[in-house]
């Protein structure tokens, strides 16, 4: 351990370390606790400078107790967290390891922070959304689209979405037409506006909105970022389109490294079945965090390998281990609902564990993993 601990010193601060001297205040101790929890986790080293020196903390002290009561009383919800002490440089030292929060957003005070770089600040409010969506308190797909009204959505979708109910939308009355899209959760009842899920499913054009609500595409000649494009596309639409869509595109790219053998046009390398990246592309459509203005879902497409990439990571108790064992989520409830109904997906939670099965068919393994706040999923070929 001393080695370890002399690593994460010499390091300094950064986004999972903090030092902090003997005294410090027990409200500055609990905001850095909550900031953790709020984040990806992380030490706090009693007894260090901010520079790294090493002060230590008295060895009679009962700091152990004074910690727990702070993290029982101060911070909420509750939050487990682990003491130790350290002999270091012939000083002890108390290492406190906040885990990341299963049950985001934690507080202090009143107050929400998050941990930025090697400082902490209060959450902002789309960082506040997103860690309430990351919990399931709420889910932003149902909240209400600023300006919008029925008339952007799409009339003739909206009439065959509900042929397969039995009912004839076109012919109900104004007054039924609304109380049908209010209870399918496609237009917002206090509002009359429609929803994020709504839109993105049934609007004419969700991009005027919701501009983040597209697929980047791009395919480059070589392994890296850098390498030579070949083709780029910008899709938007409804989600429905941009899967549809999506997949063509990538099709056609995939043809492209090909033989003519007697006649007939041959691929020169086995790829994954197109199951595959259907399920790929809806799940980043379907989970990804609308809550991101800034970021479109990107599909990259390189000589080795397919990077599937979607804003947001996942929810609090999902792991990747658990994704692909098929444990299902729903970041987005409402969006799920219309996929799953629209045939688009299960609900059995066999989308990812059959790409997952798929790709060591091939002898290859699938990497899923989570990157600042992107999920990416890299699919070789």
């Amino acid at each position: 351990m001393h080695s370890e601990l002399q690593e994460i010193i010499q390091q300094g601060e950064n986004s999972s370390v903090e030092f902090k001297e003997y005294g410090i205040k027990a409200d500055s101790l609990a905001k850095e606790i909550v900031a953790f929890a709020n984040s990806q986790g992380g030490v706090i080293l009693l007894g260090v400078t901010d520079q790294g020196g090493i002060t230590g903390i008295p060895t009679d002290s009962a700091i152990e107790e004074w910690v727990m009561n702070i993290v029982r009383d101060r911070v909420v919800p509750a939050l487990d967290v682990k003491f130790n002490r350290h002999t270091f440089e012939n000083k002890i030292l108390a290492e406190i390891t906040v885990p990341k929060g299963k049950d985001k957003p934690y507080q202090t005070a009143g107050k929400y922070y998050v941990r930025v770089g090697s400082t902490n600040r209060i959450a902002s409010q789309s960082e506040l959304m997103r860690l309430f969506q990351a919990s399931g308190i709420f889910h932003y797909d149902g909240n209400n689209v600023e300006g919008s009204n029925q008339r952007d959505l799409n009339f003739t979708a909206l009439d065959t979405y509900f042929n397969d109910y039995d009912i004839d939308f076109s012919k109900e009355s104004e007054q039924d037409k609304e109380r049908l899209l209010i209870n399918t959760d496609i237009l917002h009842e206090a509002t009359r506006q429609t929803t994020i899920g709504g839109l993105l499913i049934f609007g004419i054009n969700p991009e005027r909105y919701l501009p983040q609500s597209g697929i980047s595409f791009a395919h480059f000649a070589g392994n890296e970022i850098q390498s030579e494009l070949i083709d780029k596309q910008n899709i938007s639409g409804p989600l429905p389109f941009q899967v549809d869509r999506c997949l063509a595109t990538l099709k056609n790219n995939l043809r492209l490294p090909s033989d003519i053998k007697g006649g007939k046009r041959e691929l020169k390398r086995q790829y994954p079945p197109m199951k595959v990246f259907r399920e790929l592309i809806v799940n980043a459509c379907l989970h990804r965090n609308y809550a991101i203005i800034g970021s479109r879902i990107r599909l990259f497409m390189f000589n080795d390998r397919i990077e599937f990439i979607s804003p947001g990571r996942l929810p609090n108790t999902v792991t990747i281990d658990k994704l692909k064992a098929g444990v299902s989520y729903a970041s987005n409830p409402i969006l799920v609902k219309f996929m799953e109904n629209l045939r688009y997906i299960d609900r059995l939670g066999r989308g990812l564990p059959m790409v997952y099965q798929e790709i060591r068919k091939l002898g290859q393994e699938v990497i899923f993993k989570e990157v600042g706040e992107e999920f990416r999923v890299i699919v070789p070929i």
